[in-house]
């Protein structure tokens, strides 16, 4: 239950929710408002910009790929884009942008799109349009210089440039209501490579630079939920490719409405596509022709949208909205929630590769109040209304270095006070690394890496497995650790030399949690590799065996030769498992590495009289327990808001 710390306002200390009444434009006209509104939240998106066309190039030579469409401006009372809200009482008259068209033919640059308005009580707010995308340049029959994006909301990308190489400028944004496009860099006279171009500019990043042949993302938009659901607004298109390269936008602004970016002509790759409609997202830019096609059309930019909700009081009564600007004021009673947590960090990836074994990796360091068990329960945290940033820890990468290459460590996860340190990697030589677990150690009887680092209490993990004495050709890892127990030691049997039995460390346990219903468990270590160096007829040992992942998403240590075996494997996503340690091997064709550690989590759990909302919307998912409790999920950083 909230508790409440301060006096009354209004005749009676009382919660109202009221009517609350969402409206959504997708075309001009007037909204007139419920009896007794008295605040509106809202949401304006502008049209999004168009992409620029792709231009052919000369013999020999495919062509040159426009810029991104940026997307259409942002102008919000809801995050993450807040302004002030509307105090109305009366009509609200909306004007929906459309989107800008496509560059063709000789003017190849992208149209801006138009502006988005809406007018309460005669106070105008103005989305500014998504700028168009630069088009391509061309080398041959005339040589043709690339163009800039346009400036709006935000700015279109630059076409690519096969000459000159340098003086161009993307489209800048507009201060709060977008991000700058990409610029296309670099430039080839002749030959057979093609250029590309960059992508526009989304509301909450610029658009990417061009790299290579491969067309620039679109900028990423922003999720709000505002419409009762998570939904995505304002990517920035992705830039078309030279060089029969796929375009870009697809990991970028594509989610967020963007359109992606084409491929060049001829190719495999896919064209152009258009901003999302009624998102605001930018097109996307064409890819270079050759020089038998002429310049490939970019796309249209998506039109615009408003929503707005209205917030209802009586007199007297106050509503959740009203709560809030007076808790801003100083002057309404501060609620606060005892909220339960899990969070988890990612954890480390296994350590060796190429020729060499390795340890496997720590998990990430495992906190939570409630729901773990019970040795490892902190406090729940007392926490007020408002937001808070969500960071999701990253596993750490698969190994890509050398032989006794060590591995990666994983990422912290971070919730308001709480903050799980990443695991500690697994090693290819030497000793583990120290984290929230710690990782396995190899060759020579070095020492697995500390758990618990920075100390926490209750711990949040713990050690890494040691290695056994011996010739590093015949041995093993030792396992990560996890967040019930430590890595497991080398075993090791027959002496040293190529003639001993060596088993390598399993991977810590990790612990089981239900603060999401189902009971899962989390943070469990990654399994050491093994040697399968020749120790008799037949050059294999049929004796050394691998160590297993530990409970809770930990990767398996690998025991690869001539003779068979199995690659280590990667820790489970959301887990913050450790990956497993590379196994070693006598010919190329057999070689293994270090796997990844898998990625954290943050799971937030509260009373039914709590409400959760996250962004964005592909790392968030809010839920309901049977009991009534409320959950929030992340799998990714982002923002969560209690209300």
């Amino acid at each position: 239950m909230p508790r409440t710390n301060g006096g009354l306002i209004g005749k009676r200390n009382l919660t109202s929710f009221g009517k609350c009444t969402v409206t959504s434009r997708t075309s001009t006209g007037t909204v007139c408002l419920q009896s007794g509104t008295k605040v509106i939240d809202y949401l304006l998106i502008a049209g999004g910009g168009g992409g620029g066309a792709g231009q052919r190039c000369g013999p020999g030579c495919n062509g040159a790929g426009g810029g991104g469409g940026g997307a259409g401006g942002v102008v919000a009372s809801v995050t993450p884009l807040a302004g002030p809200d509307i105090a109305a009482s009366c009509s609200v008259s909306i004007t929906i942008g459309g989107g800008g068209a496509g560059g063709t033919g000789p003017s190849r640059q992208g149209t801006s799109g138009c502006n988005s308005t809406l007018v309460a009580c005669g106070t105008t707010y103005t989305a500014v349009a998504g700028g168009g995308g630069g088009g391509g340049g061309q080398t041959g029959g005339p040589a043709t210089p690339a163009q800039n994006g346009l400036p709006g909301g935000s700015g279109g990308g630059t076409g690519s440039q096969p000459y000159p190489a340098s003086g161009y400028t993307a489209g800048s944004g507009t201060t709060g209501q977008g991000n700058d496009g990409g610029v296309s860099s670099g430039g080839e006279s002749s030959g057979p490579f093609g250029l590309s171009g960059s992508g526009g500019g989304g509301a909450s990043a610029a658009g990417s630079n061009k790299t290579g042949s491969t067309g620039g993302g679109g900028g990423a938009g922003v999720s709000t939920n505002i419409s009762g659901s998570c939904t995505n607004y304002a990517g920035g298109g992705g830039g078309g490719s030279g060089g029969n390269k796929s375009g870009g936008g697809s990991s970028n602004g594509s989610p967020f409405g963007g359109g992606l970016g084409g491929s060049a002509t001829p190719a495999s790759g896919p064209a152009d596509t258009a901003g999302t409609v009624n998102t605001g997202g930018g097109g996307g830019g064409a890819g270079g022709g050759t020089a038998s096609t002429g310049p490939n059309a970019g796309s249209n930019g998506g039109s615009g949208v408003a929503i707005i909700k209205e917030l209802n009081k009586a007199s007297g009564v106050w509503n959740l909205k009203s709560q809030l600007r007076a808790l801003q004021q100083g002057t309404w009673p501060n609620f606060f929630y005892n909220l339960d947590y899990l969070v988890v960090a990612g954890g480390a990836s296994g350590g060796g590769g190429s020729g060499y074994y390795g340890g496997g990796g720590g998990a990430g360091g495992y906190r939570a109040s409630g729901y773990g068990p019970s040795p490892l329960r902190g406090s729940a945290l007392e926490l007020s209304l408002g937001s808070y940033a969500i960071t999701v820890g990253a596993g750490g990468a698969e190994v890509t270095g050398c032989f006794s290459s060590p591995g990666n460590n994983g990422s912290d996860s971070v919730f308001s006070t709480i903050t799980s340190a990443g695991g500690g990697a697994g090693n290819g030589s030497g000793a583990g690394t120290a984290g929230g677990s710690g990782g396995g150690a190899v060759s020579n009887s070095t020492s697995g890496g500390a758990g618990n680092t920075p100390p926490t209490d209750p711990p949040q993990g713990n050690a890494g497995g040691n290695a056994a004495s011996g010739n590093q050709n015949c041995n093993g890892g030792g396992g990560g650790g996890g967040a019930t127990a430590a890595g497991a030691n080398v075993s090791r049997s027959g002496g040293p030399g190529t003639g001993g039995v060596t088993t390598a460390g399993n991977g810590g346990a990790g612990a089981p949690n239900n603060i999401l219903g189902p009971s899962t468990t989390y943070a469990g270590g990654g399994g050491g590799g093994v040697s399968r160096w020749p120790s008799g007829p037949g050059g294999n040992s049929p004796c050394h065996t691998a160590g297993s992942g530990g409970a809770g998403g930990g990767g398996n240590g690998g025991s690869v030769g001539p003779a068979g075996g199995c690659v280590a494997t990667a820790a489970s996503s959301n887990t913050g498992g450790g990956g497993g340690g590379a196994g070693g091997r006598i010919n190329p064709s057999s070689q293994d590495v270090g796997k990844a550690g898998g990625s954290g989590i943050v799971v937030v759990r509260g009373p039914s009289a709590v409400t959760f909302a996250g962004s964005p919307c592909d790392a968030f998912t809010g839920s309901t327990h049977p009991g009534g409790d409320k959950i929030a999920k992340f799998t990714a950083s982002g923002t969560l808001t209690i209300s």
